[in-house]
């Protein structure tokens, strides 16, 4: 059975006249409507409108044009069942046998900044749907052609099969149909729902087209894949450009999303987070961010080897210089001076550069997902840093510790639970991670055993420099510890992380609070001389 009727109707135009001409070649005839049929005949294409082939006027502004059964009868009767084939006859109905159609562009209508309501609605497309649903169920005998890359094997099977194609083409773009209009109608839920005041346990509906194989998964013998959003509304790892080195694995998208994720909250100022096993290992602020590189890096040289690091700024040669003799996984930064990009691809062949596809700015209001067997979570993002901030000690805990502690909070978000992080103001106005304890199963080991030893032993590395000079080293350790910050994601449930914090030297702590304990804990620091504020809000990360 030889395809004899094309009907083509895209919004996407690209490539359409090359194929619809290829088309035509064969003999076989095109219908169209609106715009693509003016396209085509321009083109010098021979193009038969939809109007004339049902007899039937476009209205209503477009609305209704092959919302007809001269339409539908022609895609979806059955060509080996008899009956269907009288009917045809009876009615003087014509049979469609390949239809290409992509749908009106809902969801580049909605990233659109100040997009009305009217025009999203309008953007909402019912006839191209309706048709290629049809065409997809009756796809044994139909060919369905939504995506432009799909043009050319359709073309090369038509070719190989005198002027058909085979069954196994198009079940599956068939399935292709299904899977975009899921996704489809996936995005017009979640834009109305907001609007019609749902929340909470709303439906939800997720949906993507045609993933990209990765080599493996977290390990050599999983098998995985990575699935895209069309257009994100803001910088994500998804849709970075690959500049240099090999394919991203599995593990890389997972370390950079987190990466990615850290440095959005230093957005705006010079800023890196490096990232090792989803924790960030380093984590700095700097006057320029080669500065922010090499105080981040400072955080935990040895966890850093091997890591992935993601920046807030454009990489400058003297910020790329500062990976010479660094083995790094993952580059990623909104863009790179083409000297630093030069500088960095002759380093490594290995190393992988990501350029951000658009401006990296601090988290919008969202949902984060997370499946679990047999379900989904759907959870808000993290954006806030604090509720309140009141300190219940008798030592009043400074202004000008404030926004130390904001770059505090800041990094233990992203720390794994129980977390604990201490910061530091390493020069005026600019801060870095000093020690970190993460995912343990107790706050006290976080504290006692990770996030103090930790910073010793980076002010150990720091003896030697200019900072160190005409102090003891217990002198120069109790100096910046002193003057440091201890946070914590959650609420201290007892006062034994208060005397930990207070052998270490800790003079000033942030935490959420609201424990049974609280005074006691309070209690604890006023004992030590502890400065503590309370932000009244958690942050666990598990």
């Amino acid at each position: 059975m030889t395809i004899q009727r094309a009907l083509i109707s895209v919004s996407d135009k690209t490539g359409i006249e090359d194929f619809a001409r290829a088309l035509t070649e064969m003999g076989i005839e095109i219908l169209s409507t609106g715009g693509t049929a003016k396209a085509l005949g321009a083109a010098g294409i021979p193009v038969r409108d939809v109007s004339d082939f049902t007899g039937f006027p476009e209205m209503l502004d477009g609305r209704v044009k092959t919302l007809h059964p001269k339409v539908h009868a022609g895609l979806l009767y059955l060509r080996n069942n008899e009956q269907h084939v009288e009917t045809m006859k009876e009615h003087n109905l014509l049979p469609i046998d390949l239809v290409c159609v992509n749908l009106y562009p809902f969801e580049q209508t909605i990233a659109k900044p100040g997009v009305s309501f009217e025009e999203a609605i309008e953007n909402i497309d019912i006839g191209g749907p309706t048709m290629l649903r049809s065409a997809a169920k009756n796809h044994a005998f139909v060919t369905v052609v939504t995506d432009p890359a799909d043009y050319d094997p359709v073309l090369s099977s038509l070719k190989e099969n005198k002027g058909d194609t085979t069954a196994e083409l198009r079940l599956k773009l068939a399935q292709k149909v299904f899977a975009q209009q899921a996704r489809y109608d996936a995005a017009i839920a979640g834009y109305l729902a907001p609007l019609a005041g749902q929340s909470g346990n709303r439906p939800f509906v997720l949906s993507y087209g045609s993933g990209e194989t990765l080599r493996y998964g977290e390990n050599p013998h999983q098998e995985a894949t990575v699935y895209k959003d069309a257009d994100p509304a803001e910088a994500c790892i998804a849709r970075a450009e690959i500049l240099h080195g090999k394919e991203m694995s599995y593990n890389n998208y997972l370390d950079g999303d987190a990466a990615l994720e850290a440095v959005r909250e230093l957005a705006g100022t010079p800023g890196v987070a490096i990232i090792k096993h989803s924790n960030p290992c380093g984590f700095a602020t700097g006057a320029t961010l080669a500065e922010a590189f090499e105080a981040a890096w400072a955080g935990d040289p040895v966890s850093a080897f091997g890591s992935v690091i993601a920046v807030t700024g454009t990489v400058d040669l003297e910020t790329a210089q500062c990976l010479q003799g660094r083995f790094v996984e993952v580059m990623i930064a909104p863009d790179y001076a083409p000297d630093a990009l030069e500088f960095l691809r002759q380093k490594s062949k290995q190393l992988r550069i990501l350029k951000l596809h658009k401006p990296l700015e601090r988290g919008r209001k969202g949902t984060m997902l997370r499946q679990i067997n047999g379900g989904l979570l759907v959870q808000d993002r993290d954006l806030d840093l604090s509720a309140q901030w009141i300190t219940p000690t008798a030592e009043v805990f400074p202004d000008d510790k404030k926004a130390l502690a904001d770059f505090g909070i800041s990094v233990c978000k992203h720390v794994k639970s129980n977390a604990i992080v201490i910061v530091r103001e390493y020069a005026p106005g600019a801060f870095m991670l000093l020690g970190m304890g993460a995912g343990q199963p107790n706050r006290v080991d976080a504290l006692r055993k990770l996030a103090v030893p930790r910073a010793d032993a980076n002010i150990e590395l720091m003896q030697n420099t200019p900072e160190a000079y005409g102090k003891s080293p217990k002198e120069f350790r109790d100096t910046i510890i002193g003057e440091s910050i201890l946070i914590s994601d959650a609420f201290f449930p007892f006062p034994d992380n208060i005397e930990s914090a207070a052998d270490a030297g800790i003079r000033y702590i942030v935490q959420p609070g609201g424990s049974k304990k609280d005074e006691e804990v309070i209690a604890a620091c006023d004992k030590y001389g502890i400065a503590m504020a309370f932000t009244a809000m958690r942050h666990f990360r598990h």
